[in-house]
This record gives structure tokens, sequence and C-alpha cells, in this order.
């Protein structure tokens, strides 16, 4: 009875349910970044922080530069604002890609709920 009945129905929650675990694990940095001391070994997310942190750092203190230094480190700070925005691109692309294979789950899961009549 449970795999004839119970198991079918309850398909879109288990899918669900997968679903925000693995956007759980895929977002979380802060346990690799504790357990992880090599970076051989490090998560894509870590990678990503640590470019993001270096290229915050980047960005100096312009009060006493020429127009060119000044020119060389806006443009430093354009490329690294571009860099923070195409990382979030690159880590949301994986999970862009897994919905529309799991909104079939959704919809599924939302007519077995309706009234039919």
């Amino acid at each position: 009875m449970f795999f004839k009945i119970a198991l079918p129905l309850s398909k879109p929650i288990i899918a669900v349910m997968a679903l925000f675990f693995a956007l759980s694990r895929w977002n979380d940095y802060f346990t690799a970044m504790i357990h992880l001391s090599n970076s051989k070994y490090f998560t894509l997310q870590l990678v990503l922080r640590n470019i993001l942190i270096t290229a915050s750092e980047a960005i100096l203190d312009t009060s006493h530069m020429s127009p060119d230094e000044f020119e060389a480190a806006k443009y430093t700070a354009y490329m690294a604002e571009a860099m923070k925005y195409a990382l979030i691109v690159i880590s949301s692309a994986p999970l862009l890609v897994a919905y529309p294979l799991v909104q079939k789950h959704f919809v599924k899961g939302v007519m077995i709920g309706t009234v039919k009549g």
C-alpha cells in the first residue's frame, strides 16, 4: 500500500525537499571554510569567495594619485565590480538549470491535491 499509494503521492514533496537540501548544500561555504585548510580541496563557493575578497581589496585610496593612476584604479574597480556580477551568474547557473527540471514535480503536486469535478 505504501509503494502504490503513499510514495507516488509524496514524490512532489520529496523532490522539493531534495531541491531545497541541494540548494542549501550548494550555497554553504562556511562549513567547508572551517574544515578545509588546503586550497586544493576548496569547493566552488570558497574559490568564488576568495576571488570576491581579493577583488574587493584591489580598490585603493585615490586621494594621492595622479590622473593616470586614478584612471587605472577606476578601471580596476570597474573590473572588480564586473567580476562580482560574473561570479554571481556562474555560481547560480547550475541551480537555474535544476529548477526547471524539478518544476514539473511542483506542478504535479499542486494538481494532485486539486478537486476534480
